[in-house]
């Protein structure tokens, strides 16, 4: 699956649920990292059940496997720079350890996102001395993974106060291209603003890394006109794998391959395992990809 230097990733968020800690709780480090291999992906994220840099690395070696990042939630405008930088330190350490590519950061001060209110419509707004503290402090923590030989990829995320286009542009343009970079999430925006082509031509030479999550439309609109919260969204299937919803991959693969973007390209979808069988939608992705997406390359 690897081309033109995009590597090919699921995360393990289909398998268990950090959110929801009890979804797929069931479903052991080595079960995922197994069926990763089965699906024929080339590695996974770090999820919050896995283990210490060295029995990780085992697991990984073992099944010739590689890492390609894990979630921060920071809280720069709630707890100020230093302690979002200390917590940033031994994340860095952790991603050092098992060989990582990037550190995915989101800011959840305020967030809603695993609060049970309405997504759609509760999302958080940053003030202007918010916005300037944020991106100050994005800077220093871009800075300091860059010491780690990783790269800070900014993650846009449903219910939080970076959300839409206009707030990513704001953040794109408040901060240093040289150490804060964007992770482009193709469900989240398209689920935000009803759009994933016009961020991804917006900041293609921002983008250095990637998740492709696909939508089921039905039941996006079912969850606005309910006012669900994220959680309940996710759990009602309103994302799921590349191929099974409503986004043509193809069009923001080929703006990727067009700009020569080198990188991980992560599959990912809040799904209930009891209801989305992990290792069934893994190879239907994987299907997807290789019948529609491996051919333009």
């Amino acid at each position: 699956m690897e081309n033109q230097g995009i590597l090919w990733g699921i995360a393990p968020i289909g398998w268990r649920n950090d959110d929801i800690p009890e979804i797929g709780a069931e479903n052991t480090l080595q079960h995922l990292l197994s069926d990763i291999v089965v699906a024929g992906f080339q590695g996974t994220e770090v999820g919050g059940f896995f283990p210490e840099p060295k029995v990780l690395n085992k697991e990984l070696n073992l099944r010739n496997l590689k890492i390609a990042g894990k979630w921060f939630s920071s809280f720069i405008i709630r707890d100020g720079i230093e302690e979002a930088a200390h917590e940033f330190h031994k994340h860095c350490q952790y991603l050092q350890d098992v060989h990582a590519d990037v550190a995915v950061v989101s800011e959840q001060t305020y967030s809603v996102q695993g609060l049970e209110k309405n997504v759609f419509t509760k999302k958080p707004f940053f003030t202007d001395a918010e916005w300037e503290k944020l991106c100050k402090g994005l800077n220093e923590l871009g800075k300091m993974a860059e010491q780690f030989g990783l790269k800070l990829v900014y993650h846009h995320h449903m219910g939080t106060g970076v959300q839409t286009i206009a707030e990513i542009d704001r953040l794109m343009e408040g901060t240093d291209p040289k150490f804060v970079h964007l992770l482009y999430d193709t469900g989240h925006i398209y689920v935000s603003d009803g759009d994933y082509m016009t961020l991804l031509n917006k900041h293609i030479d921002r983008i250095k890394h990637v998740h492709f999550k696909d939508a089921r439309r039905k039941v996006l609109d079912e969850c606005k006109k309910e006012g669900r919260s994220f959680l309940q969204s996710f759990l009602s299937g309103m994302f799921t794998v590349p191929g099974d919803g409503c986004i043509d991959f193809t069009k923001p693969y080929k703006v990727l391959l067009d700009h020569n973007y080198t990188g991980w390209i992560v599959i990912e979808a809040e799904q209930d395992p009891s209801v989305a069988h992990p290792l069934e939608y893994a190879l239907m992705t994987r299907k997807y990809i290789d019948e529609k997406l491996l051919i333009q390359s």
